[in-house]
């Protein structure tokens, strides 16, 4: 308990330096067309999520280095792409690379070919997802600590990852929230915490589903997922390039057309996961679900987000025409 008491303040100490280094070295982020947010903001204050697994790491014997070399150069390539902006065929490559690794410690390279092409493909696309959807004030924060505290709750029976370091990674979210998840943030997660937190749940979520053999539990990701896949269909229905800036998540309408407080829409799509988490434990625990259940439960929610989202999109139909 001291250790993690410790480290809290450590890492609230290490973004106080960070935002002084970032003020003198103008890492920022300024507003535009395509932004959220209407204020000069620190950027990068994400990178408190590598440094807690860096913590763990030394503390901890050493464990899973392939993992940790892989966090470190996503952090380090996505962190020199926050201040100087990389060209998106390099991130890949660097993604490819660290995704490799990880599989590598993971043993996932014995798996038949087409399984590992599968693999890749979810793995990739959840880390770019996961750095797309991190556009408003606090939504990496709550959707990182609810999926976080699934984890942890399942690793008490299952065991399939060290709970220090996810202890640890909840305490550095918890930091990073104070500065975050609020109407006027003082920093962003930027590119190294938001692919940086994204690697690490998606190395959790393999973790979990190699130990348990369950793939339901790919519905912790189900909101993002989602919301991703979706936007993405829209988007190449208007015949628009999917890899250009946009402002059409469903989150962004909310936050941006419909003036909803950053915090309350973050913490709806928190609060949605959060259900969907408990759901999903729930019914594992209880033997009853299966691969029906699964289909059911995220069809229902694909139903339910289009819904919303053609509401909200007729409604909005004049002033984004």
């Amino acid at each position: 308990m001291l250790l993690y008491i410790l480290s809290f303040i450590v890492f609230g100490i290490l973004l106080r330096g960070y935002f002084r280094l970032a003020d003198h070295f103008n890492i920022i982020d300024k507003p535009n067309e395509r932004s959220s947010h209407k204020y000069i903001t620190i950027r990068g204050g994400g990178v408190v999520f590598p440094v807690a697994a860096l913590l763990w790491f030394f503390i901890y014997g050493f464990s899973a280095p392939w993992i940790v070399s892989a966090l470190l150069l996503l952090a380090t390539v996505s962190f020199i792409d926050d201040v100087f902006s990389l060209s998106s065929k390099l991130r890949i490559i660097v993604h490819f690379i660290a995704v490799t690794l990880l599989f590598w410690q993971l043993q996932l390279l014995n798996l038949p070919w087409y399984l590992i092409v599968f693999a890749y493909l979810i793995v990739i696309g959840w880390i770019n997802a996961f750095n797309f959807m991190d556009g408003i004030n606090g939504i990496t924060a709550f959707y990182g600590l609810v999926t976080l505290l699934a984890f942890a709750w399942l690793n008490h029976s299952v065991e399939f990852v060290s709970q220090h370091l996810i202890v640890l990674l909840i305490l550095s979210v918890l930091v990073f929230s104070f500065f975050n998840a609020r109407k006027r943030a003082k920093t962003f997660a930027g590119d190294v915490g938001s692919v940086s937190m994204a690697f690490l749940l998606a190395w959790f979520m393999i973790a979990l589903i190699s130990k348990t053999g369950r793939l339901e539990y790919l519905l912790f990701f189900s909101v993002y997922g989602i919301d991703s896949a979706l936007t993405i269909f829209f988007r190449l229905l208007q015949r628009e390039n999917i890899f250009e800036a946009h402002r059409t998540h469903l989150y962004q309408y909310l936050s941006n057309e419909f003036q909803w407080p950053h915090v309350l829409v973050s913490g709806i799509y928190g609060i949605v996961q959060a259900v969907i988490n408990l759901l999903t434990i729930t019914l594992i625990s209880e033997n009853k679900m299966n691969g029906l259940i699964f289909f059911l439960i995220l069809l229902a929610s694909g139903v339910f987000y289009l819904v919303v989202r053609l509401k909200i999109t007729k409604t909005l139909q004049p002033k984004l025409n």
